[in-house]
């Protein structure tokens, strides 16, 4: 199966806090949406740090020095 798009990994994070803000969640169901949660959110932080990565790539100057301007995103 291919990983999810920073999209794809947001919308079910979302989906899984609109499920957990229900009240009549049961426990074991809670448990395995939380650890769903934690992997949505492993995989967000994964594709946000390849596109920072490839942000300081286009970034870096032709003599090898990294202009590490912060962008506003």
């Amino acid at each position: 199966m291919s990983e999810p798009s920073f999209q794809e990994a947001l919308e079910r994070l979302e989906a899984i806090v609109r499920e957990l803000e229900r009240t009549d969640v049961d426990l074991d169901r809670a448990l395995a949406l939380f650890e769903d949660g934690v992997r949505q959110l492993q995989v967000a932080r994964g594709l946000l740090a390849k596109g920072d990565a490839q942000v300081k790539k286009v970034l870096q100057q032709a003599d090898g020095t990294l202009a590490t301007d912060d962008l506003d995103v």
